[in-house]
C-alpha cells in the first residue's frame, strides 16, 4: 500500500497518541529513535512531550506518513529540526525518522526519506543533516538516498554499560 504524506499535520491529540505508539513499537524493535528496549510509553513520552512543544513553536518541523491516506494509521515519520544560529540557518537535521517495524524492508523508509529531502528543498535548505547510531548498519540505508558520512565520533553512544556505539553524522547537499 503507498503512503500518504502530510507536513506540518496538526498536533490533534488523536496524533499525539498514535505518534507515542509508533514510537513504542519503533523503539521496542530496536529502531535507532532514541531508546534501547526494553522500553515504555512513561519513557518516551517527556521525550516526544518536548519535541513536539518545538513542533509547535516552529523549531521543528514535521513529516508524518500514513497508509491508507491522509486519514490512515499513522506508519512512519520524521522530524526537521531547524537551526538557531544565524550562520547555520541553510540547513536542518533529521531526526527521529522511524517506519513501523512491520512495514520495513518494502522500500516505504527510503519514499519516506525522499519526500522529507523534498520537504527540505521546498524549505529552501540547502543541506541535511543526520546523526546516525553506528553498529546498526543504517547509514548503508541512508547511502542509498545520497547521504555521505562526514563524522565519526568513536563510543559517543552508550547503548548499555558495556555497549558503546559511533555516533555517525551524515550530510546532504541539495543544491
Amino acid at each position: 500500500m503507498a503512503l500518504t504524506f502530510v507536513r506540518d499535520p496538526q498536533l490533534t491529540p488523536a496524533l499525539r497518541e498514535e505518534l507515542a505508539r509508533l514510537w513504542l513499537d519503533v523503539s521496542q524493535a530496536g529502531g535507532a529513535v532514541g531508546f534501547v528496549p526494553p522500553v515504555t510509553a512513561e519513557d518516551i513520552a517527556p521525550v516526544m512531550r518536548r519535541q513536539l512543544e518545538d513542533v509547535a513553536a516552529g523549531g521543528t518541523r514535521m513529516l508524518a506518513a500514513h497508509e491508507g491516506g491522509a486519514g490512515g494509521r499513522l506508519v512512519g515519520t520524521t522530524f526537521l529540526k531547524l537551526n538557531s544560529h544565524h550562520l547555520m540557518t541553510h540547513w536542518c537535521t533529521l531526526i527521529t525518522v522511524m517506519v513501523h517495524p512491520t512495514l520495513q524492508g518494502g522500500g516505504r523508509g527510503k519514499v519516506m526519506l525522499r519526500e522529507a529531502i523534498e520537504m527540505a528543498r521546498d524549505l529552501d535548505f540547502h543541506a541535511v543533516r543526520l546523526g546516525v547510531r553506528g553498529g546498526e548498519g543504517t547509514e548503508r540505508f541512508y547511502e542509498t538516498v545520497g547521504f555521505k558520512e562526514v563524522g565519526r565520533v568513536p563510543a559517543a553512544i552508550r547503548v548499555a554499560p558495556d555497549d558503546h556505539r559511533d555516533d555517525i553524522t551524515m550530510w546532504l547537499p541539495l543544491v
